[in-house]
């Protein structure tokens, strides 16, 4: 129940986000109108309308994202002729065409009809909700982010479904509080004023100007970048209510690092809000949470549940499928991980140590690969990739997260240790602690029956992208380039969802921010360049610098170049480049573009593209 709460709460706070203001003008153009009615059926219908649509978006798929496309432009057209009506009263008596006299008949029955009563009265306001509810794009904050990944993550459910509703509702209120006090205003200045026909034109020229910016896509970039009111905080503190106490097993410890630009563990879901998603979805009735700690075991290390079922997997490389039964006698770690995730990449050498010199001690180590980007579910993709890390143990492709939802989990990379009787005893989040992860498999195996030697530890020395970060020099963030997740964008008007525009970049670029130049089309989770010569700009602090490319949908490598503080980078230049900056996208993957040899610093990097047709999806840095 505390989850409705909250998410009904972070609803209320959207009427200080700055996204609301382009649907602003559809709700007070009800505020001279009763509002149980007029106003109130708008409000329902947007709601609603809302929670559908969010249900569908983070669960159906492209084919969801693409009616509602289609949906919002209906949208547009309607409330254009709405504002239309509203601002020229006459135009309704010499329409013509079908659109503006359904339209108008529309205004005029929302409007002059709520004086009645029926459902005549009812019935318009309904469909102007509903219209509004589509168009409506609230800010993401740290709540909604929270919902929504749940929902993408968890699949469709009835809960997922009512707590976005909880949400709408809450923005509902909101802004029915709003529409009461502005009707009560509108109503005064006609008394007063007797400039009823100038307040009506007037509410028509703002809600033309607010269907302008959403078609313009303003909502969603210009404004979603300003902040009004810094309801962040307010929304992180409701979280931090919820935050569950840390239990000695369940609750991630002060071995998992969750938070700050150095953080050595990726969590699912959107970048700028997840860093409360674990603590929220580990409570009360949440969506997700630990495996609950079930007692203490020999050797001090606790039980935190049985092995969940390996079932569910599309495929299995390196190995049939494996079930819980079969590894029964076994000691089994179980590594959550994704190909192009850099946190993944830099643990995959102990893992691999560890599965080879373990393996003939009773170990079986299981990469469960759940993707993180759309080109991580084509299993081909995945196959080359362990075939490229040599990765030799058994892989369970978990593209519909089939695993990762039995276990609960929420990190990349993430490792569960479970003994021979088939007791989760120990898990861990995120890199480090390595020494204390294989003295974890010892002690399993030597419970198990199995003759090993403690104290004798692997010594990795990985090169590349899979070298140790310096954390200590690591000041800027994992930054996603999809709308979905995009933080630190600097281009000036933002991003424009799902079409074609021509960027530019800034020479004053502040510290962890980027910018786009050229023609790009910016989708939820990746950007795609349409002619060649368009650049990506970052201004970042860290000594390696990765970013995670694909070429065209036709496989068609792309020629690039890197510079440095508008340099070529010598020798502070990253495995896939050369001196020069030189490099070329063949394949999706991540791409080491910078590794600096002296001191650390803050630096410009910029990319240039010289072919058209590549794809960017997230910054990462070590």
């Amino acid at each position: 129940m505390i989850l409705f709460l909250v998410a009904y709460l972070g609803g209320v706070l959207t009427i200080l986000s700055p996204c609301i203001l382009p649907v602003l003008p559809f709700v007070f153009a009800r505020g001279d109108q009763p509002f149980l009615k007029s106003g109130l059926p708008l409000l329902l219908g947007m709601a609603v309308t809302f929670a559908l649509v969010a249900s569908l978006a983070a669960v159906g798929g492209g084919w969801a994202v693409q009616a509602n496309q289609y949906g919002r432009w209906v949208a547009i057209v309607l409330m254009a002729v709405f504002g239309l009506m509203l601002l020229f009263p006459q135009l309704a008596e010499h329409a013509t065409r079908p659109l503006v006299a359904w339209g108008s008949r529309l205004s005029d029955s929302a409007t002059r009809g709520a004086s009645g009563s029926g459902a005549s009265s009812i019935v318009p306001s309904l469909l102007l909700g509903v219209a509004t509810g589509l168009l409506w794009a609230p800010c993401a904050g740290p709540i909604l982010g929270l919902l929504l990944t749940g929902a993408a993550l968890n699949g469709a459910s009835a809960q997922t479904s009512l707590l976005l509703l909880a949400y709408a509702a809450g923005a509902a209120t909101s802004l029915a509080g709003a529409l009461l006090v502005g009707g009560r205003l509108f109503k005064a200045m006609k008394r007063s004023l007797g400039a009823g026909e100038w307040i009506r034109r007037g509410i028509g020229a703002a809600l033309l100007c607010g269907v302008a910016a959403i078609a313009l896509g303003l909502d969603t970039g210009v404004l979603a970048q300003l902040s009004l009111a810094n309801t962040s905080k307010v929304e992180q503190a409701l979280v931090d209510t919820v935050r569950p106490a840390p239990k000695a097993a369940a609750a991630p410890s002060d071995d998992v690092v969750t938070g700050g630009a150095d953080s050595t563990v990726m969590m699912s879901g959107s970048n700028a809000m997840m860093a409360s998603n674990n603590a929220m979805m580990a409570s009360g009735n949440a969506m997700s949470g630990a495996p609950a700690m079930k007692g203490v075991a020999a050797g001090g290390l606790p039980i935190e549940g049985s092995m969940p079922s390996l079932a569910g997997a599309v495929q299995w490389l390196n190995s049939p499928p494996l079930t819980a039964e079969q590894l029964r006698g076994k000691v089994v770690l179980i590594d959550f991980w994704t190909y192009s995730c850099i946190n993944c990449l830099r643990a995959l050498p102990y893992v691999r140590a560890w599965s080879d010199k373990y393996k003939g001690k009773g170990l079986v180590v299981i990469g469960v690969h759940a993707p993180e980007f759309a080109f991580e579910k084509n299993v081909d993709n995945v196959r080359k990739a362990v075939k490229e890390l040599k990765v030799d143990y058994p892989v369970a492709v978990d593209n519909d997260y089939a695993i990762w939802r039995a276990f609960h989990n929420e990190y990349w990379p993430a490792h569960y240790f479970i003994d021979a009787k088939g007791n989760i005893r120990h898990h861990h989040f995120g890199e480090g602690e390595y020494d204390k992860s294989e003295q974890v498999i010892q002690q399993l195996l030597a419970e198990a029956g199995s003759d090993v030697a403690t104290g004798d530890l692997v010594k990795v020395a990985a090169t590349g992208a899979q070298a140790a970060a310096d954390n200590a020099n690591v000041q800027s963030p994992e930054t996603y380039i999809g709308y979905e997740r995009a933080e630190n964008f600097a281009s000036s008007g933002g991003l424009a969802r799902d079409k074609a525009r021509n960027y530019a970049t800034r020479p004053d670029l502040k510290s962890n921010q980027w910018a786009l130049a050229g023609e790009w089309m910016v989708g939820g989770q990746s950007a795609v360049l349409d002619q060649g010569g368009g650049r990506i700009s970052y201004q970042f602090h860290a000594r390696d610098l990765h970013l995670v490319l694909g070429p065209g949908k036709d496989g068609k490598p792309v020629r690039f170049r890197v510079l440095i503080d508008g340099k070529p980078p010598g020798a502070d230049h990253g495995m896939d480049i050369d001196a020069q900056g030189n490099g070329t996208v063949a394949e999706q993957r991540l791409y080491q573009l910078v590794r600096q040899q002296g001191s650390v610093t803050d630096r410009r990097f910029d990319i240039e593209f010289l072919d058209p047709g590549a794809e960017a999806f997230a910054f990462t840095f070590g």
